[in-house]
């Protein structure tokens, strides 16, 4: 599925129409019928439901979901918010049909405030308002009713999204209708997958309404990666394949006071499917950890007051991807040992967690490295390497990460609900599984051992790290479905459950 912003959408709307020849009028009547089929799945013909319709094409939306459930018998009320002179174009059109059929408008102008007794009264309220175009914050009435909504305890459904968000990021301050379910025609908007304005969709499903799928791909490379992804692009071993053809990873990592952190990257990157997995650490990690992962190989690193402090007899070229700075520590000793990896490795090169403290000053010679390179923040973190808030973040995540990405020369994953997987090219891909039990310490180190893994896979390297994140979330799903809560998932837990996961989405290609 393809995520667009508000001009995005209305290029695909345009070309669809003027280029292919889809009449305006059609592709509307195509959106309010899988709207309707999808309320219906929600609704009884008991129910009063109560359709707010405004201007513009999800106006003219909520005029064809309007006729559609009263010739089909349901008990439909529907409220103009707007006058007549913003009903224009199809959505009069669809208008006049719904009136043809004898449909009955109540107009907004006549009731006042007797629009929050009609919501009051109603099984399920309809939002039809305002659609993508919305410029600033919602004004009266509208604002008004979108209050009356959200404190009604009603069942409410948005017509391709909730009254008062705009497609895109960037939203500082708004409101905006509370749907209990969204259903987004067309392409998935920006807007869902942002910290601040998710919940307010509440469930969403996608109706399909014919805009054709190059031309969607014209104006947007955005896509929200799901298993039908994950199964395209992961590969099948050859019943020949031996350990050398599935990647030799290096892992380095781990000082005195955090030892788990790098064997929890080595483990990840051993159940996902490496071919061999060899961990660089201090002397004492290894002493610790080596017999809680038999499947892994150890290299000693010259370690001063408990932190790594010089690799430079590692031989990198021995490897295909190297996955560097999980629990490695911010002390001063351990910086030239991250500096030097970036230069020195010549295979794909993975920095995490504290080794993205140590690279922000070595930023400007990423773009100069010859094999891929990636970046693994959090919100914080990024933030950290950009010098801005994490407000700044969080409001413009797709902005940051395409800017930071291509400027680099890098794919960065900024982790989080939303994970957003940027390619050095600026074409991005959402990841949204996952649940609050990932929310522990170890889980960043748990999902750049399965990207170490994936990347050396026989698979294009941006899919690679896509079907990486994906992975991470569904073992963490499956737990939770199977046998844990959200509260006792842990890192561990996430890498035993990987091997079910592989099972589960392989199982169904």
């Amino acid at each position: 599925m393809y995520i667009v912003t508000a001009e995005e959408m209305y290029g695909i709307d345009r070309e669809t129409m003027d280029s292919i020849g889809v009449d305006g009028k059609i592709l509307m009547e195509n959106a309010g019928r899988e709207v309707s089929r999808e309320i219906k799945k929600r609704i009884t013909k008991k129910d009063v439901i109560l359709v707010l319709v405004g201007g513009g094409n999800n106006g003219g939306d909520g005029f064809v979901v309007a006729r559609t459930l009263h010739v089909e018998g349901y008990n439909v009320k529907v409220v103009q918010v707007v006058g007549d002179e913003k009903i224009k174009g199809d959505a009069d059109y669809h208008k006049r049909l719904f009136l043809r059929c004898n449909g009955l408008i109540i107009y907004l102008d006549s009731l006042g405030d007797e629009v929050k007794y009609m919501i009051k009264d109603s099984a399920v309220v309809v939002d039809a308002m305002v659609g993508i175009g919305v410029k600033g914050k919602l004004k009266e009435p509208i604002l008004s009713i979108a209050q009356n909504i959200n404190e009604s305890n009603k069942q409410v459904i948005a017509i391709d999204i909730p009254s008062g968000l705009t497609a895109e990021e960037h939203h500082s301050e708004f409101y905006a209708v509370q749907a209990d379910t969204t259903i987004v025609i067309g392409a998935l908007k920006q807007s869902l997958f942002l910290q601040n304005t998710a919940s307010f969709y509440g469930d969403w499903v996608m109706a399909s309404i014919g805009f054709p799928s190059e031309v969607i791909r014209r104006y947007t490379d955005k896509q929200w990666w799901d298993q039908e992804a994950f199964q395209s692009f992961f590969p099948k071993r050859k019943e020949n394949s031996h350990k050398g053809m599935h990647g030799r990873g290096l892992v380095i990592g781990g000082n005195h006071l955090m030892p788990g952190s790098v064997m929890m990257t080595t483990k990840a990157a051993v159940r996902s499917g490496a071919g061999l997995t060899t961990m660089g650490t201090s002397k004492a990690v290894i002493s610790m950890m080596a017999s809680s992962c038999n499947e892994s190989m150890y290299i000693p690193i010259q370690e001063q007051d408990g932190y790594l402090s010089d690799a430079s007899e590692i031989d990198y070229s021995a490897y295909d991807a190297v996955a560097i700075g999980m629990g490695i520590g911010r002390e001063k000793v351990t910086h030239q040992l991250i500096q030097n990896a970036i230069t020195a490795v010549k295979g794909i090169l993975l920095i995490d967690a504290d080794g993205l403290y140590h690279t922000k000053e070595q930023l400007h010679v990423l773009p100069s490295r010859q094999t891929p390179t990636i970046l693994t923040p959090h919100p914080g973190e990024f933030a950290s390497l950009l010098d801005v808030s994490i407000s700044e973040i969080l409001q413009k995540p797709f902005s940051y990460s395409k800017e930071f990405a291509v400027k680099y020369g890098v794919y960065l994953v900024l982790k989080g609900k939303f994970t957003i997987i940027t390619a050095p090219t600026g074409r991005q891909v959402v990841e949204s599984g996952g649940n609050p039990g990932l929310a522990k310490g170890g889980g960043g180190d748990v999902l750049s051992g399965i990207i170490l893994a994936m990347v050396m896979q026989d698979q294009p390297i941006f899919e690679a790290i896509c079907n990486a994140c994906y992975l991470h979330s569904a073992s963490a799903d499956n737990l939770v479905k199977e046998k844990h809560s959200v509260y006792d998932l842990t890192a561990t837990d996430i890498i035993e459950g990987i091997p079910n996961a592989l099972r589960t989405l392989t199982s169904s290609e």
